[in-house]
């Protein structure tokens, strides 16, 4: 198993590093032909009009929405959660499109509201998960075949799936806890199908 970890911008060494704890063999991608061979991607956090910009200066941006849409696993965090939307709210970022959701950026105000917190992802077993929020935005609305995977207390959603696209709100990737991590693999591999 090959999994590209974008490396415009943003986490995508975190992402690289947990997957290397995984024992799965990584690649950062920067160029279309990296995608090449590829059983899976990951969109890291980061400044998600940067990592749009930058995605389209070395043309990613379609062959990203290709791959999506025929079937390749993806999973987004944070801005990477944002690309992936079919709609932002409240952005000038054009998403790619693939996921059937509406996500809201910079739901938790500025840097200095990031917040850490443990969140309850039935998919993920009984234990909580340490969720780390930086800026991070919201789904607003899950539509069509995209099914909330968490939620926020309050009832905000804050992961989703939606066949093998896979997004969070938070940083799996800063945290210790790799079962974020490994159940983006399961659906990589086909042992997690929709639904959990």
């Amino acid at each position: 198993m090959k999994i590209g970890v974008l490396a415009a911008q943003g986490a995508f060494v975190e992402h690289i590093e947990m997957l290397r704890q995984l024992k799965v063999d990584t690649l950062p991608v920067r160029l279309p032909q990296e995608l090449a061979g590829l059983d899976g991607l990951i969109i890291p956090g980061g400044e998600s009009t940067s990592i749009s910009k930058l995605m389209v200066a070395y043309n990613l941006m379609t062959e990203v929405k290709n791959l999506a849409r025929s079937g390749l696993p993806i999973f987004g965090t944070c801005a990477g959660m944002i690309l992936l939307a079919s709609n932002i709210s409240d952005s000038d970022v054009t998403p790619l499109g693939v996921m059937d959701i509406v996500v809201g950026r910079n739901a938790f105000g500025r840097q200095r509201e990031s917040f850490e917190t443990e969140l309850s992802i039935p998919v993920l077993g009984e234990k909580l998960f340490p969720a780390v929020f930086i800026r991070a935005p919201v789904i607003k609305q899950v539509n069509g075949k995209a099914e909330v995977l968490a939620r926020l207390d309050d009832g905000t959603a804050v992961a989703a799936r939606q066949g093998k696209i896979l997004v969070s709100a938070f940083h799996p990737e800063l945290t210790s806890d790799l079962r974020f991590h490994q159940y983006f693999l399961d659906i990589v591999s086909g042992s997690r199908e929709s639904g959990g």
